[in-house]
């Protein structure tokens, strides 16, 4: 594995920076009705993705923080989708 010295070199980072971009041009031909709901509430989740990613990469070199959350994954649930639309 090369030296990595940014989480801007990461692949998984790259990745997500594309699919945010996409996501910003794809939402861009959505209805007007949507700006304050659906897109802005997609644009926010596809930037939040690389941010964590960089939040992350910073925090790697404290141990401590990744054995709190140790105990932190086990109580978490699963996030669903909610069908609105069903029915």
């Amino acid at each position: 594995m090369p030296n990595i010295r940014s989480y801007k070199e990461l692949r998984v980072y790259q990745a997500a920076m594309d699919a945010a971009m996409e996501i910003f041009e794809l939402t861009k031909g959505f209805p007007p009705e949507e700006k304050f709901s659906l897109i802005d509430q997609m644009r926010r989740s596809s930037r939040s993705v690389c941010t964590n990613i960089g939040e992350a990469w910073r925090k790697r070199r404290y141990p401590a923080h990744f054995r709190q959350l140790e105990y932190i994954r086990p109580s978490a649930a699963p996030h669903r989708a909610v069908d609105h639309g069903a029915g």
